[in-house]
């Protein structure tokens, strides 16, 4: 899949140059799926582009001779002498793609073609045995294009220079994409061709050519060459303003340069708002609350973007319903959902955070210190809000959830089954919820507000107890997953890795169930999700939808549960006594961070890192 991605083609139904949000982040869009570029020498047509039929593949990628990508993704081409080199950059923050070719002659006169392949579907659905209704309105080499009377969302492209012949009723008929063949998915759909841009090259001659496409009008003034020169200044500036570069080796500091830059592509705008947010991963995931602040730490404060933190804060507690921070924005209306019993708590862990890098206890008190107080009152009263049921027991532990909700993070569900469920009292949302009395038990201190001061540190201390006496299964030597169940899984490690651990890191309990989980769920990608040997383990991630869903949970290996692995050994060895445990754990802690470094390393500098999944910033 990643070689045929490298040479530009597409697939998946969710791949294409401009993927336009139509009300961003939502509505995304598939407009321009591709733009196949052709040299004709001597009246030989030769293919640039690489394109996937159920028979066949068109060769464009026998001329491609190099990708790279460091900001800006670059293909290079080469044919009879012929050096082609194509860079593609998003304008920022605009549904605007922009590519730059440089091109380099040989002796021989050329004429290379550019054709446009449109689209205007929304990016779940796939246009098959679709045929297409085109108009166009062309100005020299400027296009506006309606795609089946979608008259309110114009598409324009133009090229720097050229002609431009338009086609008419041009279908490409049955694009295949391998990869939603390989989830059970139909795997072809149509698109339309408009046209296509003749540009002459002369011999032994130099010549730099830019196409856009956008949604927005006015783009005859766009330069690619210069749009690439402010996204590279605006990403190194990010990168130098992190101040994360300069104190490590070189090949670590190529890894923190690589993640600083993909983390950018995880932040986004909401109009709407006017404040920023956190998209949760590609291709398909807007803002998850959970998500966001499990990877807020990673993203926005050791990158030193306090700002940009502070807009995330407020995005994600503005439309707090009843306690609950939403756990994401439908893709369709921007209607906050409310499937989540730990988003809210989560909210308490990235504040503490914040405070600890800002010390900006004024933002805090000024927009979010009510707002918590409410969150703390409606989960001890009780929230029904879309089934979370979620409430304090007389023991003074917080129940959530149904056998039919699914409002953790493992929340694989298909139509009506649930594949993990985790209904009741879920070992890391007590943990969380423990914490989260704590934070804010420190917060009210702070602020004076002796009331809620005194009410957290009650519910907080009677949570600790019962959770102590009731979590731990001796006959595992770990924690229970939710009472009542268990099975080993990686969501006991919330116990001592947050702010306040509601067990004591120095307890027995505490160290046999950090053995436990290392044993049993560390590898060197993450932590499994269940033990092997476990009813229902799962090993391998593949097959169709109904497949990856059911083991998405079930012992598959997630790479975020590193960040909170790390925070628990961090913990486990700074309560230990000196002496020669202490000596011994201090050594495992330097190789375990070494094989992190070395495999991470690896994947980061291999280009197939960090772009699926923000959670990944948790590390």
């Amino acid at each position: 899949m990643h070689h045929l991605q490298l040479c530009g083609a597409n697939t998946r139904r969710y791949h294409g140059l401009l993927v336009a949000p139509l009300s961003p982040p939502a509505q995304r869009h598939v407009i321009l799926s591709k733009l196949d570029e052709a040299i004709e020498i001597e009246g030989k047509i030769i293919p640039l582009y690489t394109n996937l039929g159920k028979k066949y593949i068109s060769e464009g990628y026998k001329r491609q001779v190099s990708f790279e990508k460091d900001i800006i993704p670059t293909f290079e081409y080469n044919v009879d002498g012929i050096s082609i080199k194509k860079q593609i950059v998003m304008e920022y923050e605009k549904n605007t793609v922009c590519i730059l070719y440089t091109i380099k002659n040989s002796e021989k006169r050329a004429t290379i073609t550019l054709s446009p392949v449109l689209n205007f579907r929304d990016f779940h659905r796939m246009s098959t045995n679709h045929y297409f209704e085109l108009t166009q309105t062309i100005s020299e080499t400027k296009v506006k294009a309606i795609v089946d009377e979608n008259k309110i969302t114009p598409i324009y492209f133009y090229l720097s220079e050229g002609n431009y012949v338009k086609h008419e009723n041009d279908t490409y008929y049955n694009m295949y994409y391998t990869e939603e063949e390989k989830r059970g998915f139909f795997p072809e759909e149509n698109h339309i061709v408009s046209g296509t841009y003749y540009v002459d090259i002369l011999p032994d001659k130099e010549k730099k050519i830019t196409f856009v496409c956008s949604l927005e009008d006015n783009i005859e003034e766009i330069n690619a060459e210069k749009v690439i020169k402010r996204e590279e200044k605006r990403i190194e500036k990010i990168i130098k303003n992190s101040k994360l570069l300069g104190k490590e080796s070189n090949k670590k500091e190529e890894v923190i340069r690589e993640l600083i830059k993909t983390s950018d592509s995880f932040i986004a705008y909401r109009p709407i708002t006017k404040l920023h947010t956190i998209i949760a991963g590609y291709h398909w995931f807007l803002d998850w609350g959970r998500d966001a602040l499990i990877s807020f730490e990673g993203l926005l404060l050791i990158t030193k973007r306090y700002d940009l933190a502070r807009e995330v804060l407020q995005t994600f507690t503005r439309d707090i319903k009843f306690g609950l921070v939403p756990n994401g924005y439908s893709g369709y209306d921007n209607r906050p959902l409310y499937n989540s019993v730990d988003s809210s708590l989560l909210l308490f862990e990235q504040i503490n955070k914040f405070l600890n890098y800002t010390k900006d206890y004024v933002f805090i008190k000024e927009n979010l210190y009510e707002k918590l107080k409410t969150i703390i009152h409606s989960y001890h009263d009780g929230i029904d809000l879309d089934d979370n049921n979620i409430y304090v027991d007389t023991d003074g532990l917080l129940v959530s959830g149904t056998e039919k909700t699914q409002n953790t993070w493992m929340d694989a569900k298909i139509e009506d089954f649930v594949v993990t469920p985790r209904n009741g009292k879920a070992v890391e949302i007590n943990s969380l919820w423990y914490n989260a009395l704590m934070i804010m038990a420190s917060l009210s201190e702070k602020y004076a507000d002796k009331k809620t001061n005194e009410y957290c540190v009650k519910l907080a201390e009677k949570c600790r107890k019962s959770f102590t006496k009731k979590f731990y299964n001796k006959d595992k030597h770990c924690l229970y997953d939710v009472l009542g169940d268990n099975k080993i899984r990686p969501n006991q490690l919330f116990s001592i890795s947050l702010s306040y651990p509601v067990l004591d890191p120095k307890s027995k309990q505490a160290k046999e169930m950090f053995e436990t989980v290392t044993k049993k769920l560390l590898n060197k990608y993450g932590l499994k999700t269940l033990a092997k040997g476990e009813s229902n383990y799962i090993d391998i991630y593949e097959g169709d939808s109904f497949k990856r869903d059911v083991s998405y949970h079930q012992g598959i290996t997630w790479p975020w549960l590193l960040g909170i692995y790390t925070d628990a050994f961090k913990r486990i060895i700074e309560v230990e006594k000196p002496g020669k445990k202490k000596q011994e754990l201090e050594i495992k802690w330097k190789e375990y961070i070494k094989s992190i470094e070395n495999t991470f390393g690896k994947v980061v500098k291999n280009g197939i890192c960090v772009r699926k999944h923000t959670r990944t910033f948790r590390l």
